[in-house]
């Protein structure tokens, strides 16, 4: 696969690599995919959270007995 980049995104790919962290520009691209495939999961993972609590309806708790649960729990 080839990406073309503009020449102020190849420069910050390239000045990245020279910093030591990455092996080449490649490496660099790939760990920025892999980050990306990770954010993308967690957002799932909270929309699929946010979409039970939402289908669960209104508790019967209140707040601070919500927090006491939830201290007691850690």
């Amino acid at each position: 696969m080839n990406v073309s980049l503009p020449e102020a995104l190849k420069a910050w790919a390239e000045s990245r690599v020279a910093e030591g962290r990455y092996s080449s520009t490649s490496d660099y691209i790939r760990d920025l995919m892999r980050r990306d495939q990770e954010d993308a999961d967690r957002i799932r993972f909270l929309q699929r959270k946010i979409d039970e609590g939402r289908a669960s309806g209104p508790s019967e708790q209140t707040v601070d007995e919500i927090f006491a649960d939830l201290y007691a729990k850690l």
